[in-house]
């Protein structure tokens, strides 16, 4: 198996927070519970339920995922955007020669839908997965290294053995991604080609 670099989906390849805030306030219109959508997204990373726990009463929660779900391909993906330079970052792991594999907390059809309309091309998609959870796929499809905004991805590239390349354009703070055992810290994306080249050709087995 080629292998691949790993990358987190919400807030490392894609700043889903406008359509995550219109996706909850649609969710707010559609049930009557009051969820603050301006707060809500600035703490993506965690799974769904987690976040659906602040607003509703547990015996409510999965009707509101279901709720959501539904509601999240209207509104939810014309107005998410890349990253900074994270359309450059795919591009850079296939000229290493590498594959693309995307292992987010995100449900796998949704994550899906964005990759699609961005035109972002994953050779392995692994979704409703976090932390630890996550360290399974890494394993799977051959992940070297992972990239994520969250202490919770490190905690998976840690779990699977690998480096565990963090950015710092989700809720996490660089000292928090450190101290949570990020091999790299990066401001965002823009930086990673150069980065991947450095640790790619390092990484690589000499010739016989």
């Amino acid at each position: 198996m080629t292998p691949a670099v790993g990358f987190d989906l919400d807030m490392t390849l894609i700043d889903s927070r406008p359509g995550i805030a219109a996706a909850y306030r649609a969710l707010t219109a559609r049930t009557g519970v009051h969820v603050d959508a301006d707060l809500a997204v600035t703490r993506l990373g965690p799974p769904l339920r987690t976040e659906l726990g602040y607003w509703f009463p547990p015996e409510e929660i999965e009707d509101a995922v279901a709720t959501y779900r539904a509601l999240y391909p209207e509104y939810a993906i014309a107005p998410t955007v890349p990253t900074p330079g994270a359309i450059e970052a795919l591009e850079a792991v296939r000229e290493a020669g590498l594959r693309v594999v995307v292992v987010t907390s995100k449900l796998g059809r949704l994550a899906r839908l964005h990759l699609d309309h961005l035109g972002m091309r994953a050779d392995e998609l692994a979704g409703d997965l976090f932390a630890e959870g996550k360290a399974a796929a890494l394993v799977e499809h051959g992940v070297r290294w992972y990239v994520g905004d969250h202490v919770a991805d490190m905690v998976a590239a840690r779990t699977a053995g690998v480096p565990g390349i963090a950015v710092a354009t989700g809720p996490c703070s660089e000292e928090e991604l450190r101290d949570a055992g990020a091999s790299y810290v990066l401001p965002d994306l823009t930086p990673f080609p150069a980065l991947l080249r450095e640790i790619a050709v390092g990484s690589r087995p000499a010739s016989g």
